[in-house]
């Protein structure tokens, strides 16, 4: 038998995976489900992007590239993060790799040692716990509260500063939430004087003012962003990493040993999202919000208001507790008796149990076909 390390039974499931396994299960029974658990746009690619891959395979771009990206897409992103922040990145700043998940776990390696503590808000992101864990670290949550407009209090956090404090870990706009941090919170963060490991890869998909990057507040920040939500380029696989120019070295190398490089043909298709594709994406985020908007009104009126503004990301977090306490056992409730495939709650931390989040990252007539069952449900356990 292998002997596996205790560690891992430490590393909890994706429950997300797990509603959506069983809503394809139902769906090869011949059941009508609709997805609404995962935060996949339903929009295509750009053409511009893909024409671009196309050209770069055409051309034989499917060779190891340097360890931390092509210069020119290194260089695109400088770019890009400069003119929207008003930043001064360098390209020996920026690390592309397969996606933000390898990245946010190299981050956790290049911080941590064993026992070091993350501070990190809950609700949040399902993996990050566990990103933590893989680097032999321990999470602290911070408790944030809807009554409290799911805000991070940078005093409850400095309150879990310890001495094995090697980071906090946030997120905005928010999953699971679609909460974006206000400015003055990010500054404070910041001036608590440990790193703060942002997760920007909603950035694009606010829906009231600027997006502001925690590289404008901390000059110990290490932003990850990415090309699959904005951009709408899930499979495609590829994410950056933006940390203090004297990482660089230790960065590169262990890049080196875990990824040797990112994918090639993807870096040109990346560098045709960020010069060419924003318009076109922008037009996305207009259907998103009016997507929002729907989803908002349409909970309120079957009992399930939320107070708060999820002003980013494409998810609605709504408390549920008040018609079955246990999370998972109602979106499987659901799932099986409404086809609607919801992610529960606690799947984003214990703060979470007792909600539901919903993804608005599909049509408005599959949106209207999920809350139309979802309202039948629950009409149906009022009789009950």
């Amino acid at each position: 038998m292998i002997r596996l390390p205790a560690y891992l039974d430490e590393i909890t499931s994706f429950y997300a995976v797990e509603v959506f396994q069983a809503a394809k299960a139902l769906e090869a029974q011949g059941r009508s489900i609709v997805h609404l658990e995962f935060g996949e746009p339903d929009f295509p690619t750009p053409e511009v992007v893909t024409a671009a891959a196309i050209e770069a395979l055409q051309r034989g771009a499917t060779r190891y590239t340097h360890s931390l990206g092509i210069p020119e897409l290194r260089e695109t992103i400088c770019a890009y993060h400069n003119a929207k922040y008003g930043l001064a990145l360098e390209p020996e700043q920026v690390l592309v790799s397969a996606g933000t998940s390898v990245l946010m776990f190299l981050a956790m390696l290049l911080l941590l040692e064993p026992g070091d503590e993350v501070i990190l808000p809950d609700p949040t992101y399902a993996c990050y716990s566990n990103f933590v864990r893989l680097a032999r670290g321990v999470p602290v949550p911070v408790p944030i509260r809807e009554a409290e407009g799911f805000q991070l209090d940078p005093a409850a956090v400095k309150a879990r500063i310890t001495p094995r404090t090697r980071a906090l870990l946030i997120c905005s706009p928010a999953n699971p939430t679609g909460v974006v941090m206000r400015p003055e919170v990010l500054a404070e963060l910041g001036a608590l004087g440990i790193p703060v490991v942002s997760d920007e890869i909603y950035h694009g998909l606010s829906y009231g003012g600027r997006d502001r990057s925690m590289m404008e507040f901390s000059e110990q920040a290490l932003v990850l962003n990415g090309y699959s939500k904005f951009f709408a380029m899930t499979g495609w696989r590829l994410g950056y990493l933006l940390y203090p120019r004297e990482l660089m070295p230790v960065v590169m190398r262990l890049h080196q040993n875990v990824m040797i490089s990112p994918p090639d043909f993807p870096q040109y298709a990346a560098i045709a999202a960020m010069k060419h594709a924003v318009p076109i994406c922008e037009g996305y985020v207009r259907e998103y919000d009016r997507r929002r908007l729907y989803v908002i009104e349409r909970l309120a009126k079957m009992g399930l208001p939320l107070h708060y503004e999820p002003a980013g990301a494409f998810y609605v977090f709504a408390n549920a507790g008040h018609i079955e306490p246990d999370s998972l056992k109602l979106s499987m409730q659901i799932l099986n008796e409404a086809g609607v495939a919801l992610t529960p709650g606690f799947d984003f931390g214990a703060g979470g149990e007792g909600y539901l989040r919903f993804s608005y990252a599909n049509s408005l007539e599959n949106l209207r076909e999920a809350l139309d069952r979802l309202e039948a449900f629950l009409a149906g356990r009022g009789r009950g």
